[in-house]
């Protein structure tokens, strides 16, 4: 019910509190409506921002105990189970939620820029935080003494630009499998993760695909699938040629991949027939085989006639039918299917594909192909990737890296195992980063001629420092003198040298493994600075004014919208 602005004042002016009245005088009630109008609360110019400021420095306090191999774990309350302890900087931010609802705003700032950090990258969360830190409070500063803050945004994300190319100039491609295992060791800060990655990056290749899934004892382990997956295994039992194993095991099999059903013999016969003379056996990957035709197959294998395994197609929908031709293409298979005009009883044998072997166990099969088909694949693996990168959703994104995956080189189990589940939760989240992760002032300042973008220039310039800084206070050093070291060390010796934390040594890092990805450092770099500089630039803060409820308060509003939508057609 919608009341009327006039109707709404006489509502609230009217000074009878009668409970009930027979004259068609208006009474006052307590609103029984669903509708509720929430007040705002506008903040501006240095009380918006200060508010802000405040948020995000309560969330990369907390965040950047963590940073470095010698950094502290944060300890998360749950409301059910035990509490989790944990070393990721974007899990614990994402768990920060502030009662002042302006500080909160600032928080969830912070939040953006470690999601965006953790979904482009996978890795640097803790770093883009901290400079996002260092970029508001210093930019504060230059807005409190006068300074432009559009300028002064303008001269953060120029320098940003330029530090990402440097970067991309300076950085050197991964060679051999110790480069990805230096990688790894630093996004995870332990050795035996880092070589267990470096072990499966290397086994399955740039298109392969590698996942975290828990194991059963207390140790890490690690298992490799080869070759063309397909969650679906045989139909039947009866296919089942290795009774140990229970397996169906075919060796240089042909492929039918189709769209439709088969649950009639006689659509099938004639490609059957022309198997039998060949003795090769046979692969069948349809959406169900039932009926007649199910029948007819398992009594010939039976009968030692055909070798024959049928599996239903993967996916559903729209997605099978992509499956589906993605097999085809990987196998050299014609795609048989009624929307492009062909049917069961035309295939020939030159319409079937081919593989090196076949293993079908009860709900995975595996196609090792033959390579025939390797120009074929690769176009199919591009198209599919440009495809993950136009989708709307995580979910189609996801499922377009598996289909790269299972076309490209096989897929890698990395399975977690812990002596708790709190450890096993940890461990966990510290694979995830360490998978996705795989003079200079002076050159940036001179490409400015306007002082106020020179100023958030030099700003940016300086937050490059914070995370050597924190690196070095959470190993219980002094962040200003590790980092005039380094700087000094950096000009004498060149790019390259600096502080090994882990070991309080003052060295070449890329002699000793002590490396970053170039696209972790860049995310980092560009997130913290388009967050930051828009939060100097803020010159108004609108928030909803919290109203607090007891229970007895709740209740009373919950029976009083009872009533009132009960007696709505009165």
């Amino acid at each position: 019910m919608k009341f009327h602005a006039f109707a709404l004042s006489l509502a609230v002016l009217w000074p009878s509190t009668a409970a009930f009245t027979t004259s068609g005088v208006p009474r006052t009630v307590r609103p029984s409506s669903p509708t509720s109008l929430h007040a705002k609360k506008v903040s501006f110019k240095e009380d918006s921002r200060k508010k802000l400021v405040d948020g995000i420095n309560q969330v990369a306090n907390a965040v950047k105990v963590t940073l470095g191999p010698k950094g502290r774990n944060v300890v998360l309350e749950r409301n059910y189970g035990a509490p989790e302890i944990v070393n990721d900087g974007v899990t614990i931010a994402r768990e920060i939620s502030l009662a002042d609802p302006e500080a909160n705003v600032g928080v969830r700032l912070v939040q953006e820029v470690a999601s965006k950090s953790d979904s482009k990258a996978g890795d640097g969360t803790t770093t883009s935080t901290i400079m996002t830190q260092a970029i508001v409070n210093n930019g504060m500063k230059a807005v409190t003494s006068g300074v432009n803050p559009i300028a002064l945004n303008n001269g953060i994300k120029k320098a940003a630009s330029l530090v990402a190319a440097k970067i991309k100039e300076l950085s050197k491609d991964i060679n051999g499998i110790e480069d990805l295992q230096s990688v790894a060791t630093i996004a995870s800060g332990s050795v035996d993760m880092g070589r267990i990655i470096a072990q499966a990056f290397d086994k399955v290749g740039e298109n392969g695909s590698t996942v975290i899934e828990e194991s059963q004892t207390l140790f890490d382990e690690i298992e490799f699938t080869e070759g063309l997956t397909i969650d679906r295994g045989y139909i039947s039992p009866y296919f089942v040629k290795d009774q140990e194993r229970q397996v169906a095991e075919l060796m240089s099999p042909r492929i039918l991949v189709t769209d439709a059903k088969i649950d009639n013999v006689n659509e099938i016969v004639p490609l059957l027939e022309q198997l039998v003379k060949t003795k090769e056996p046979i692969l069948m990957i349809a959406e169900d085989v039932t009926g007649d035709a199910l029948s007819a197959l398992v009594v010939n294998k039976m009968r030692g006639v055909l070798d024959v395994v049928a599996i239903r197609a993967p996916g559903f929908g729209q997605r099978r039918k992509a499956y589906l031709q993605d097999i085809a293409i990987a196998t050299g298979a014609t795609y048989v299917a009624e929307e492009v005009g062909i049917t069961l009883d035309s295939v020939t044998s030159d319409m079937l594909g081919t593989a090196d072997r076949c293993v079908v166990a009860k709900e995975l099969t595996t196609i090792v192909t033959d390579g025939k088909q390797d120009e074929a694949v690769q176009a199919r693996i591009a198209q599919i990737k440009r495809e993950g990168e136009e989708a709307d959703t995580d979910f189609d994104r996801d499922k377009a890296q598996e289909r790269v995956a299972a076309l490209g080189g096989g897929i890698a189990r990395i399975k977690v195992g812990a002596a708790t589940e709190t450890e096993l939760k940890d461990k966990k989240l510290r694979y995830e980063d360490a998978l996705n992760s795989d003079q200079f002032t002076d050159e940036i300042l001179e490409h400015f001629d306007d002082e106020d973008q020179k100023a958030g220039a030099a700003i940016l310039m300086k937050s490059l420092s914070e995370p050597c800084c924190q690196v070095a206070e959470n190993a219980g050093m002094e962040g200003a003198v590790i980092l005039s070291k380094v700087q000094e060390l950096a000009r004498e010796q060149g790019f390259g040298h600096g502080w090994d934390a882990s070991k309080n040594n003052f060295c070449n890092l890329m002699d000793v493994g002590v490396v970053d990805p170039a696209k972790v450092t860049i995310n980092a770099v560009e997130n913290s600075a388009s967050v930051a500089g828009l939060v100097l630039t803020t010159e108004c803060l609108v928030t909803e004014i919290p109203v607090f409820e007891s229970e007895e308060d709740r209740q009373r509003r919950f029976d009083a919208q009872g009533m009132g939508m009960g007696m709505g057609g009165m």
